[in-house]
């Protein structure tokens, strides 16, 4: 099974620039007096055979950023309370069988404090000492050394971090002015561009590879509360690279290494760097104020599918968010937005996911006021919204609770339903004020599965209409033509899912 990694230590060798493009054809990357690589025809390559060996070179490039990418080592002390917590929830430290192999000392023994190290990589990005890194490089750290290319070690101290963007910045004190990297537009990367990716992995010491951006705005389907445009790379990114340096060919920072996706844990072609431009703006926040603020709407949203967009009467291939909640009291409740709302558009710019929507309202300071582009009951509006700041600990929980009970077959075809009683609200972990029917059993052959309901999900619409009882469930679901469009409390969060027939 693949994981999503992030890469504390990793990386490779440097890759000789010579790609071969099918057909006969040849790409060669030479470059010119330190300008960027250009490409030749199998033909010119072999003509200039003799002469490119000695010119088809990053390092002109690479001697010059790499100064710039430093190696951080962080320490942290786990309190023995924690571990004690930890173990006791454990059974198996109090079985025999397992003493065999952990020790066979008392389980209840008080334990210790201990320290953990780790290891990843950082940029200077100003001369005066400020480094970008990820969050999880120095995430709970009690001390953090930094080292130089030229073997200089300085004690870091953290400015400022935001794990929703998996950003921190540190700082090193030093008398000499330090080598930076320029930094570049990140919103100007394209899919093919030339990139190289500077960091320490494995703790062996910097390493540069070489690779191409393979996409941009990538979205891993993290955490909620975090925040996700990745620039896409098959350079080779390992354990260690985290908090490293992307370039482009002329040397300028373009990303933060932060993550891969791999089912070894090491690189499979699959890494991921912050944009630059982003890391930049919670950079500048977090040396003004030590906090990052964040535009804040107060809507659940989610993606709109092809099935979704269809029960909407949207446009095929249209892109944007439908709105599953409102918030009372929230800029998006006093602006008037509604459930089933399909917001497609901020201050003119298209939005193609809820990733993209959350990116772009997060990117604006509270106070401000979007106009949103929203389809509604199948017309078109501008609704006007002005932010707030959004909570500092807000999280929405998502767990997930089934039920057992066995209800009646619906209208549906493979989902039983029954009423929503207090008893079950309860068992689900839902508000009291949740009304609706709650599914007991879904055919694993039939539509409704495959469209992604569950057990223990609770309908609360039916094509926009509410549902209190099963008698309107199967009412609804009957007056249903073509698609059936519902609305789905899941531990909380809530969905829209669309099913083609009943």
């Amino acid at each position: 099974m693949r994981g999503l990694i992030g890469v504390r230590r990793g990386n490779a060798i440097l890759a000789l620039v010579v790609a071969s493009l099918g057909g006969g054809l040849i790409a060669a990357y030479a470059t010119r007096g330190g300008t960027a690589p250009v490409f030749l025809t199998t033909a010119q390559a072999a003509s200039a055979s003799e002469t490119l060996p000695q010119t088809m070179t990053f390092a002109p490039v690479v001697k010059r950023a790499a100064p710039a990418v430093v190696q951080i080592s962080s320490t942290k002390v786990i309190k023995a309370e924690a571990q004690g917590r930890g173990r006791g929830q454990n059974p198996m430290l109090d079985d025999p069988f397992f003493r065999r192999f952990f020790g066979d000392q008392n389980p209840s023994q008080q334990p210790r404090d201990r320290r953990e190290s780790g290891q990843g990589s950082g940029v200077i990005v100003l001369s005066s000492g400020y480094i970008l890194t990820n969050n999880h490089v120095v995430d709970g750290a009690t001390s953090v050394k930094v080292v130089l290319s030229d073997h200089r070690e300085f004690t870091a101290k953290i400015v400022g971090t935001d794990p929703q963007s998996d950003i921190a910045v540190i700082k090193i004190e030093s008398k000499n002015d330090l080598p930076v990297l320029p930094l570049s537009d990140s919103s100007k990367a394209q899919v093919g561009d030339i990139c190289l990716a500077i960091g320490n992995p494995f703790g062996i010491g910097q390493t540069v590879t070489m690779g191409i951006v393979s996409a941009t705005g990538r979205n891993l389907g993290g955490a909620i509360e975090s925040y996700e445009d990745f620039i896409q790379t098959d350079a080779a990114i390992n354990p260690g690279n985290s908090g490293g340096a992307l370039i482009n060919a002329r040397g300028e920072l373009i990303g933060i290494n932060t993550a891969i996706l791999s089912g070894s844990g090491a690189n499979a072609g699959v890494g991921f760097a912050i944009p630059i431009n982003m890391a930049k703006n919670v950079m500048d926040q977090l040396m003004k104020s030590g906090k990052v603020v964040r535009g804040y709407m107060g809507a659940m949203l989610q993606n709109v599918d092809p099935n979704v967009a269809k029960a909407f009467g949207l446009p095929a291939g249209g892109g944007g968010a439908a709105i599953t909640n409102v918030d009372a009291g929230t800029p998006a409740d006093k602006a008037g937005l509604k459930t089933s709302d399909v917001i497609t558009a901020v201050n003119g710019e298209n939005v193609a996911d809820m990733s993209q929507l959350r990116l772009r309202i997060a990117s604006f300071a509270p106070g401000t006021t979007v106009q949103l582009h929203v389809y509604r009951d199948g017309k078109q509006q501008d609704i006007p919204v002005t932010l707030a700041e959004r909570p500092g600990d807000k999280e929405l929980a998502k767990n997930q609770h089934g039920g057992n009970e066995q209800g009646q077959p619906s209208g549906l075809q493979g989902v039983s339903v029954e009423d929503l009683s207090p008893q079950i609200a309860r068992q689900l972990q839902l508000d009291r004020t949740v009304t609706g029917v709650v599914i007991t059993e879904v055919d694993e052959s039939s539509s409704a599965a495959e469209a992604g309901l569950q057990q223990g999900d609770v309908i609360t619409q039916v094509n926009r209409q509410p549902v209190r009882t099963t008698t309107d469930f199967d009412r609804l679901v009957r007056d249903s033509k073509g698609s059936t469009l519902l609305l789905i409390n899941r531990g909380g969060g809530k969905l829209f899912i669309a099913i083609e027939g009943k």
